[in-house]
């Protein structure tokens, strides 16, 4: 594993920004029905390494199936750049979408893939 960094990212218009201290060599591709589709590579960080900058006005949630995660997206542009939820331990995690963070080239990263599909 690398050390955690500190990111900058947010949607498409710019409405909603953000911070997230993450380590990008833990990042995830799933094949849920959401992911899969929205073609998001993730990366969890605790609640308290997240950062909300702005929109949060600018925010609307989505959940679906047992509605345990928020995916939420701007109003604006419609870009899902983060989604929160909770880990199997309980513990407030924020999984951000490692696609909507500035400078950040996902071809160079080796995503590791988790089957959501079979859940």
């Amino acid at each position: 594993m690398t050390e955690a960094k500190i990111y900058s990212g947010g949607c498409h218009c710019g409405k909603v920004r953000y911070e997230a201290k993450a380590d990008l060599s833990g990042a995830v591709t799933c094949n849920c029905s959401i992911c899969q589709k929205a073609g998001w590579m993730l990366a969890f960080v605790p609640a308290s390494e997240f950062t909300l900058l702005s929109g949060a006005d600018a925010l609307t949630d989505y959940q679906f199936n047992k509605k345990i995660i928020h995916h939420v997206f701007c109003k604006t542009c419609g870009i899902h750049s983060f989604s929160r939820g909770s880990a199997p331990d309980g513990r407030e995690m924020v999984a951000v979408n490692v696609r909507c963070l500035d400078g950040v080239d996902p071809q160079t990263l080796n995503p590791r893939h988790f089957d959501g599909k079979s859940l």
